[in-house]
C-alpha cells in the first residue's frame, strides 16, 4: 500500500500498521490532553481546531488513490445513507435513555456532564434557546464528523487493513476513538478536582467503541466515507438535541 501515499513520504514512511499507531499517537494524544484542558477551564477554542487537523491529516499524507481508497468518493448507495441517519439518531437517543434510567441527572450521565461544555444559560428565551441549538446542531453535525470519519474510518483504518483485515482494522480504529472519547466523558473534572468514573466510564467506552463500528457499517454499505459521516452527523444531532431538550 506504499502507493498510497505522496511521493514526498514513499522514503520516509511506510503505509502499515507502524504508521497507523504513529498517526494516533500525533492527534489521539495531544486531543485527549486538550479535551482534558478544556473541561477543567471552560476553554473549548482549540477543540475546533484538532477537529480541522484530523480532516486534513488525509489529504497530507494521501494522494488520489489513497484517498479514494479510504473512500472518498461518490457513494455506491443512497438508501443507506438515508438508513445511516435514522441510526445515527437512534443510537444517540437511545444512549440518552440508558444514561438518564441509570443515573438520572447527575454527572454520572454522560450527556450531563458534556452539557457543560454547551454553557446554555438557565435564563434562555425559547427563542434564543432555538437559535443556540441550531448553532451547536450545525458545527456539531459538520466539524467532528468529518475530522473523525476521514481520520478514524478513513487514513487510520486503512493502515491497518493489510496487517489486520477490514473487521480487525475496524476493531483498532474503532477502539482508538473509544478510549479518545474517555476525555469528553468518563475522566472527569468537577469543582474539587478529578474523578474516574469506572462504570459509568465503561459503559461510555463500550458505546463510543459500538457506535464507531456502526459508522464503519455504513461506510462499507454505503461504499464511501460518507455513510459513517452522516450517521456520524446524525448521532451528534440526537445527542445536542437531547442536551437542550430532553435533559
Amino acid at each position: 500500500m506504499q502507493y498510497y501515499l505522496r511521493s514526498f513520504w514513499k522514503s520516509i514512511l511506510d503505509f502499515n500498521w507502524k504508521f497507523g499507531l504513529f498517526l494516533i499517537l500525533i492527534i489521539c494524544v495531544p486531543r485527549f490532553i486538550m479535551v482534558l484542558h478544556a473541561n477543567q477551564y471552560a476553554d473549548y477554542r482549540f477543540i475546533g481546531l484538532i477537529m480541522l487537523v484530523s480532516f486534513i491529516v488525509p489529504f497530507i499524507f494521501l494522494n488520489e488513490k489513497g484517498i479514494k481508497a479510504i473512500g472518498w468518493n461518490k457513494p455506491k448507495s443512497y438508501k443507506w445513507l438515508s438508513i445511516a441517519f435514522i441510526s445515527g439518531c437512534l443510537y444517540a437517543y437511545l444512549l440518552f435513555l440508558l444514561g438518564k434510567s441509570l443515573y438520572q441527572d447527575s454527572y454520572q450521565n454522560w450527556y450531563v456532564y458534556i452539557s457543560k461544555s454547551y454553557k446554555i444559560p438557565k435564563d434562555l428565551t425559547i427563542e434564543g434557546k432555538r437559535q443556540m441549538f441550531f448553532i451547536m446542531a450545525g458545527t456539531g453535525m459538520l466539524f467532528s464528523p468529518f475530522g473523525e470519519e476521514l481520520y478514524f474510518r478513513g487514513i487510520v483504518h486503512e493502515t491497518f487493513v493489510s496487517r489486520f483485515g477490514n473487521r480487525g482494522a475496524s476493531i483498532l480504529d474503532s477502539s482508538a476513538f473509544a478510549l479518545t472519547h474517555i476525555a469528553h466523558f468518563g475522566l472527569i473534572y468537577l469543582l474539587d478536582g478529578w474523578h474516574l468514573l469506572f462504570i459509568p466510564t465503561v459503559i461510555w467506552c463500550f458505546s463510543m467503541y459500538f457506535v464507531s463500528r456502526l459508522f464503519y457499517f455504513f461506510k462499507v454499505k454505503s461504499g464511501a466515507i460518507w455513510g459513517a459521516i452522516i450517521c456520524h452527523s446524525a448521532f451528534n444531532l440526537s445527542m445536542i438535541y437531547c442536551i437542550f431538550y430532553q435533559l
